[in-house]
């Protein structure tokens, strides 16, 4: 896929073995793919299987190359801050890129309290490490009102450093349309 937006050639890679998703992303990245979106194994965390997870997501990594890691917690099925919290540090330590809230397809998408939890996280991370890790809110974003609620969120814990289009963003083509009406 290429972003209008961004400029980007992303790739999201299906639920499957490691093997095979380090192969898809091989094979994107040689394709012209400029970032890879992958979903965090929601069963490891919830099983406690951080070590596993973590190499997982190490290895998808380094199968990127040159391109960015989108991890895709998929906040809606953590269901509490805690997990969504555990899920934040496990991907950042795991050398990811952005964070993404959800996919929107299967579990509820983005909430401001997930929002809340992972730039938290972020910030964290940054101030420990000095690397500054992308936001994504996905998933049911549907009006500007909720939009600016996510930039407020974003503008007040991690300052307005991260407010543009390559460290924030907002996955929202319902949003994109009204937007587009309205502008027309």
């Amino acid at each position: 896929r290429f972003c209008q937006v961004t400029g980007v050639q992303t790739c999201a890679l299906p639920i499957s073995f490691i093997e095979v998703k380090m192969a898809e992303t091989a094979l994107a990245v040689a394709d012209g793919a400029d970032e890879i979106d992958v979903v965090i194994n929601v069963g490891m965390l919830l099983n406690r299987e951080y070590e596993e997870l973590c190499e997982e997501l190490i290895e998808i990594k380094q199968a990127c190359r040159g391109a960015q890691l989108k991890v895709i917690l998929e906040t809606g099925a953590l269901q509490t801050a805690d997990n969504i919290h555990k899920a934040s540090i496990l991907a950042l330590y795991s050398d990811a890129d952005f964070l993404k809230t959800s996919t929107g397809k299967v579990y509820p998408g983005a909430s401001p309290e997930a929002a809340y939890v992972m730039c938290h996280a972020i910030e964290s991370y940054y101030k420990k490490t000095g690397k500054k890790v992308g936001f994504k809110v996905s998933g049911g974003v549907s009006s500007a009102e909720e939009a600016v609620a996510y930039y407020t969120i974003v503008k007040e814990i991690l300052g307005t450093e991260w407010c543009n289009n390559t460290l924030f963003r907002i996955g929202a083509s319902r949003l994109a349309d009204k937007l587009l009406k309205t502008i027309e």
